[in-house]
């Protein structure tokens, strides 16, 4: 049996049942919610409305559906956030993290081509795409634990190169996964095609850009791979697509002592964003990540942080502060995907050294 690469392959197989469109849109939705396959509503059980072809294949999906990923293990933080490693069919493994107020964070991509020198994801370069199943996966995951109403694709990745399969996994979550399309949110450094596809979509999500500074030539060296938009033009494609959707832009703006926290940042925003549908979201540096990273960067003094906020706010930019979920266990984005594969590379050393000894010496 061919396996399930995205989600077109998943119609596909359930047609190949002689699913009609009713009942896959059935067998999808239990199985976003993350129940079981021929799971009924309340007023119906799944023989009554599920074909008897329907039925006698779905123990076969869903084996190859839960094959797709599971959680590796869980790390619970002080916030009421849960940082997820998820492992994914192959081995490989990315993070997601459960947020308060029924969102989720998820991935995109194990590892990440960009390489922002503030991101530990950055650190392994991209090794692959997830499909669009794995993507929905991570909500599945999810939901079995808690209510998720707002998906935010801000993990390990840039949305952006994998475009296909997440705006296939953005189009699912807003009809039959019931997000709406507002609490869907595609985050992204920028990147043209993004500007030129999000319109055409049937749901079309909100959209958060990755500004981190006003100034061009900082925002090369800190985004070293991302594509060369200049913050002001960003902000007016940002700005078109603002105005087409009713959304406002988030735009993210990691805070990093001594490189993007002056004054000169501060009035530069004030004239970049005068007149803009958006809101500014400030994110202080995550120090426990900084530790595994090649650049030496430090999280402003808390009172910077109040200062900055107070200022834009009595200015008239809407300006909140995002700090990272999962801080308190040592989990920025990609550590624990790093830990776990650090850990991985000593059990396999320990493993053939083990080995070596009893195998004893090679005789020539």
């Amino acid at each position: 049996m061919r396996p399930l690469l995205n989600i077109g392959d998943l119609d596909q197989r359930l047609s190949d049942l002689k699913a009609l469109p009713i009942h896959r849109g059935r067998v999808l939705r239990a199985w976003l919610n993350g129940k079981a396959l021929d799971a009924g509503t309340r007023h119906q059980k799944s023989e009554n409305f599920l074909p008897l072809s329907v039925r006698n294949g779905l123990p076969a999906l869903s084996e190859t559906l839960e094959a797709l990923a599971h959680i590796h293990s869980e790390h619970p933080g002080a916030d009421d956030s849960a940082r997820l490693l998820v492992q994914l069919a192959d081995g490989q493994m990315v993070e997601s993290v459960l947020l308060p107020r029924d969102g989720l964070c998820v991935s995109t991509q194990v590892g990440c081509a960009v390489g922002c020198r503030f991101c530990m994801t950055g650190k392994s370069g991209l090794i692959r795409q997830l499909s669009s199943l794995e993507i929905v996966a991570q909500v599945v995951l999810a939901r079995r634990k808690r209510p998720v109403k707002k998906v935010v694709f801000m993990g390990m990745g840039e949305p952006a190169h994998n475009l296909e399969n997440v705006l296939e996994a953005i189009d699912l979550l807003g009809t039959e996964g019931g997000i709406g399309h507002k609490n869907l949110v595609f985050s992204t450094v920028g990147d043209r095609r993004v500007f030129e596809q999000l319109p055409l979509q049937r749901v079309r999500p909100a959209l958060a850009l990755s500004l981190h500074t006003t100034k061009a030539d900082l925002r090369e060296h800190l985004l070293p791979r991302a594509p060369k938009i200049a913050p002001e033009e960003l902000m007016a494609l940002g700005e078109d697509y603002a105005r087409a959707t009713g959304y406002p832009i988030q735009y993210q703006w990691t805070l990093l002592k001594g490189i993007n926290d002056g004054q000169d940042e501060l009035d530069e925003i004030l004239r970049l964003f005068k007149g803009k549908y958006a809101l500014l979201n400030v994110i202080p540096f995550n120090s426990m990540e900084g530790t595994g990273l090649d650049d030496h960067y430090e999280r402003p003094d808390t009172e910077r942080i109040r200062e900055i906020v107070k200022y834009l706010h009595s200015r008239y930019v809407l300006t909140k502060v995002r700090n990272s979920a999962g801080q308190d266990v040592d989990g920025g984005c990609g550590q624990l995907r790093a830990r776990a594969e650090g850990a991985a590379t000593l059990v396999d050393m320990r493993r053939k050294r083990t080995n070596a000894v009893k195998a004893g010496p090679v005789s020539n």
